[in-house]
């Protein structure tokens, strides 16, 4: 296992679009391709930042009002594939798939919602983020290949970084952003217990 991997892909989908455009300049700065999904793929776009469709991606539209874009082989083998096997390579040659090698993924805004006095069960349940979690979860499994980025704040420790290894992230940063990727999950599943207890 090489400690350096180099970021050719990122897939971002964020709700809390804080200084994510200079995030996306700096990627694109070192050469990656960036993937995106919906609102997250207008910003970058409206901003001049070229962006691969999800769907472009996958083959498939986004459907049923967002709820299903990105639970798909091609982003979750992307994503899960383990570099230095052979059969795990074979299978995305013959599958068509591309490595990802950096998730940049914060929720639905589930405890945001949920705290205002006046919403509805029908909006908190669709706060409640499938997709997301999926993607992290798969990124910091394999944080060996995939750097997994789940906080604004984390921008610039990711752009320094890839700015002093040539585009490369080092093992120590992944391995500390899959730790705070799995921590973020926990809370937010947490937070959806909390509140389906007490409906």
């Amino acid at each position: 296992m090489s400690n350096l991997v180099q970021i050719k892909t990122a897939l971002i989908s964020v709700s809390d679009k804080t200084d994510l455009i200079p995030f996306a300049r700096k990627l694109i700065g070192h050469g990656a391709t960036i993937v995106s999904t919906g609102g997250t793929a207008q910003a970058l776009t409206e901003a001049d930042i070229k962006v691969t469709p999800i769907d472009q991606l996958t083959g498939f539209p986004e459907m049923m009002g967002g709820r299903v874009k990105t639970l798909h082989p091609k982003v979750h083998g992307g994503l899960l594939a383990l570099r230095d096997k052979p059969d795990h390579a074979q299978a995305m040659t013959d599958h068509g798939i591309t490595a990802i090698d950096l998730v940049c993924v914060n929720l639905y805004p589930f405890e945001k919602t949920v705290a205002q006095p006046d919403v509805t069960d029908d909006q908190a349940i669709e706060q409640i983020d499938i997709g997301g979690p999926s993607m992290i979860r798969s990124a910091a499994k394999n944080h060996r290949y995939v750097t997994c980025v789940t906080d604004p704040k984390q921008y610039d420790q990711v752009g320094n970084d890839i700015d002093l290894n040539d585009g490369c992230t080092g093992f120590v940063l992944r391995r500390r952003l899959a730790t705070a990727a799995f921590e973020r999950t926990s809370t937010y599943d947490q937070a959806i217990t909390a509140w389906m207890a007490n409906r």
